[in-house]
């Protein structure tokens, strides 16, 4: 399968925000059926370039209201969703990609989950195939996103989020 890609630019952190909502509309409400297959979503970048902001965005616009922390330092933060598990990694502090299989996250994915995972290749070679991929980087006062469908269920989600960062906002 050929990868799909779409570009976003996001001028501030409502954009970077809104990326994160549209996410949880191509996961969450009527295309739930997405998420419960299992869904596996990477988020690469440099330190600053919105990775949490947009998981952040993507809970709250799923109803998360309590805190939504960076889990840098507790490597995995869950979250409830309905009915469906949500597992925010983050592997910056991981030294060796083995340390992923020696902590057991491997039993975290399967369906039912959406697992949203930061600095993914710090567990490369260890890590599931991923559905979506994103790749966030600061340009100029803002910052751009590179996504990246590499699953017929990471296609799925990708073209209901472009379809929602093309609506206009207001």
């Amino acid at each position: 399968m050929q990868a799909m890609l779409a570009e976003f630019a996001l001028a501030d952190e409502r954009a970077t925000a809104r990326l994160g909502a549209s996410l949880a509309l191509a996961v969450g409400g009527e295309a739930a059926a997405i998420a419960r297959q299992g869904l596996v979503v990477a988020l690469a970048g440099d330190l600053g370039t919105g990775k949490t902001s947009v998981v952040r965005a993507m809970l709250r616009a799923l109803g998360v209201a309590g805190p939504v922390r960076s889990p840098t330092f507790t490597l995995v933060e869950p979250y409830v969703v309905s009915s469906l598990d949500f597992y925010h990694f983050d592997f910056y502090r991981l030294a060796d990609p083995q340390e992923f299989a020696l902590a057991g996250f491997r039993e975290m994915f399967g369906k039912a989950t959406v697992c949203l995972i930061e600095w993914p290749e710090k567990a490369a070679g260890y890590l599931p195939s991923g559905d979506l991929r994103f790749s966030l980087r600061v340009e100029g006062i803002g910052r751009h996103a590179t996504v990246a469908a590499v699953s017929e269920l990471g296609t799925a989600c990708l073209q209901r989020m472009a379809a929602e960062m093309k609506r206009p906002t207001g």
